[in-house]
């Protein structure tokens, strides 16, 4: 019995309201029968809508036609509206231009801008880049965020007749981000992060980006996780930087999509979650992310959050590479080096590691290097395997220093010089590269040719140890002879077979035979 009062009660309650609504409109019918324009605009708008009258496409665009004829200019821009697909009725976008043009040639700044919009896109009416700045500035002038925004856009990238001006887009920039524009405040702040038409400045990009990024604005989410990642303009946070990383990626970003699936892929911020980093790096991978295409390739090939499937590593490595990747580049040089994936083809490798040092990776730079040595996919050339090594080696690749400090040893594809020699070997053998390690080695027990001006066995020692505890068989046959010899360590020979065992054990010949001799 409630429950039928209850509905009852309800009903009144909005049949009352909707005769009071009713009622309020009969002033304004009265108005705009009488023939006033503006509430001929107002009702035909409520007919459109539904507000305060049944909704009548029909009714509206007859009463805002009526106020559009007598020069209303809000009228004229409503018609638009609808004849362009709001409330279509088949009249076509020509009808559309019509008003549109009536309206801005009377100075309402909404329809300025939208017709400026189709002079720059020229689809519907002749591209006219100048009329279109034209009548976007004079809708910025009058104080409309949306064509301040425009006019910043126009002028970071240029268009015909208007070159880029990275200060006049900030300047336009700030004007709608003071109006608290979202838009316009996260181009803002990435000028504040680039330092484009602004002096650089993390703070004020942090702050810009934080206002638009509350209005739910995607690329300022995400650019405001990126100063949380990095702790520039805002304290380091990673768990902050992951959540916007989240809400910009929801929306379909990008670049935010593949922060999170990286933040996944290595647990940054969030739980370590390789299933939840194939998802996102799948989804950016998708539209067509370079990055996320190589990451996602990279899943696929060693099985992680996905069953390993070389092929489909081998497709996402593709349309990265193509992309420009040089991860991406190199990763499908070594697939057609070893033949995963792909038939082994020594040339092809060749032409994707080329791809991908030409880029400046360091790692396809140390293998087209080490092509070029042994002659894979192309005819053996010492000077251009060291040329290669030498740019890696420069980024600081360990065997490619390694590699290029041995070409000096020796003066292969470089001219013999024992200093740069070892400088080179120093530098792979400090970061633990087991061949630069015993060729240095090899440098204090030799004198290296005069660079080191005495020899030192004890040094040499040091050397062939880190190599030989790396399983370097060359080096564990040094070691075991100067345990032998006594030289830079005591004389001990139970050491000494203990290290020739360890090499011997490997197929080391000149081990095999030092242990022949002991017995």
């Amino acid at each position: 019995m409630n429950n039928v009062w209850v509905s009852i009660l309800s009903a009144a309650i909005l049949a009352t309201a909707d005769f009071q609504e009713r009622r309020a409109i009969a002033p304004l019918r009265e108005a705009a029968e009488g023939g006033n324009k503006k509430a001929q605009y107002e009702l035909g708008a409520r007919y459109l809508a539904g507000a305060g009258v049944g909704k009548d496409a029909e009714k509206g665009v007859r009463w805002l036609r009526m106020s559009a004829e007598q020069g209303h200019a809000e009228a004229q821009y409503a018609l638009a509206r609808h004849y362009a697909g709001d409330g279509n009725d088949g009249a076509g976008v020509a009808e559309a231009i019509k008003w549109l043009k009536m309206s801005a040639g009377q100075g309402y700044a909404t329809a300025q801008w939208v017709l400026a919009r189709y002079y720059m896109a020229g689809d519907v009416v002749e591209k006219n880049v100048a009329e279109a700045h034209r009548l976007v500035m004079r809708a910025a002038e009058q104080g409309a965020a949306e064509a301040q925004y425009m006019l910043c856009v126009l002028y970071h990238s240029g268009a015909e007749g208007i070159p880029p001006d990275a200060v006049e887009a900030a300047r336009w920039a700030r004007m709608a981000a003071g109006q608290g524009y979202a838009r316009a405040q996260s181009f803002l702040g990435g000028c504040y992060y680039s330092g484009d038409g602004v002096a650089k400045d993390m703070a004020e990009a942090a702050a810009w980006w934080r206002k638009a990024a509350e209005q739910g604005d995607a690329a300022a989410q995400h650019g405001l996780g990126i100063c949380y990642t990095s702790g520039e303009g805002a304290p380091r946070d990673l768990a902050e930087a992951a959540r916007l990383f989240r809400k910009a990626a929801e929306q379909g970003y990008t670049e935010a999509q593949h922060q999170i699936a990286y933040f996944y892929y290595e647990g940054h911020g969030v739980g370590q979650d390789d299933a939840e980093a194939v998802k996102w790096f799948r989804k950016a991978a998708e539209q067509g992310f370079a990055e996320s295409q190589s990451y996602l390739g990279a899943c696929y090939f060693n099985g992680r959050g996905v069953d390993q499937d070389i092929a489909e590593a081998i497709v996402w490595f593709r349309k990265s590479a193509e992309q420009g990747n040089a991860t991406a580049q190199f990763n499908l040089g070594l697939s057609y080096m070893n033949g995963e994936g792909v038939g082994q083809d020594d040339a092809e490798a060749v032409n994707w590691f080329r791809k991908a040092a030409e880029q400046g990776h360091a790692e396809a730079q140390f293998y087209l290097g080490l092509c070029y040595f042994n002659g894979y996919g192309v005819d053996k050339d010492a000077a251009e395997a060291a040329a290669w090594w030498r740019k890696a080696a420069e980024q600081g690749h360990a065997k490619a220093q390694g590699d290029l400090g041995a070409c000096y040893l020796i003066g292969n594809g470089v001219g013999k010089d024992f200093a740069e020699a070892v400088a080179w070997l120093r530098k792979a053998a400090e970061q633990g590269y087991a061949e630069a390690q015993c060729n240095l080695g090899l440098c204090c027990y030799s004198r290296g040719g005069g660079v080191i001006k005495d020899e030192d066995f004890a040094e040499a020692v040091v050397w062939f140890r880190k190599a030989a505890e790396q399983g370097f068989a060359k080096a564990q046959v040094f070691l075991g002879t100067c345990y032998y010899h006594g030289k830079g360590v005591k004389a001990d020979a139970a050491e000494a077979t203990k290290w020739f065992t360890k090499a011997a054990e490997q197929g080391d010949r000149a081990a095999q035979m030092a242990l022949e001799i002991f017995r």
